[in-house]
């Protein structure tokens, strides 16, 4: 679900691609070795639905989230979480939507999800170069729009 509302920008959006993703899972009967290639198809069929979404004639004809609509999409700190949390996962969400769709789908999956860049390009049909030139492309844009901070 993060994956599709970090892809999508709108929860709508991500709820339906979220949707479609496990209607796929049912309907194939496929049957995965492990969890970790569960996860996986999971998360090249989202990044295959996004996509797909992104094409259609229906997005294209509407207007852009704001960047206060995108930080509400994200995932608020729990009540044990330190002052101002909030605040820097606001900022963070906000400078995370400003990245363009394959830097955020990369950064996702990198330090969201845990994946190697070559795990990375399998599942987004890459080469690992090109994810190592987005990551890095993502920290810049990430450290120039969030400032350096000690």
């Amino acid at each position: 679900m993060r994956l599709a509302a970090s892809r999508t920008g709108n929860r709508a959006d991500a709820e339906d691609v979220f949707q479609t993703v496990f209607l796929r899972l049912h309907q194939g009967g496929k049957r995965f070795c492990d969890d970790e290639h569960l996860k996986a198809w999971l998360l090249h069929v989202t990044v295959n639905c996004c996509n797909d979404l992104h094409r259609s004639p229906w997005h294209r004809k509407r207007a852009a989230l704001g960047d206060d609509d995108v930080a509400r999409l994200a995932d608020r700190p729990g009540p044990n979480a330190p002052e101002g949390a909030a605040g820097r996962d606001d900022e963070l969400e906000a400078a995370l939507a400003r990245l363009s769709d394959r830097q955020r789908t990369a950064v996702h999956l990198h330090y969201y999800e845990g994946y190697a860049t070559d795990e990375i390009a399998r599942i987004t049909g890459e080469r690992p170069a090109t994810v190592r030139s987005h990551l890095h492309r993502a920290r810049k844009a990430l450290k120039i729009d969030l400032g350096a901070r000690p």
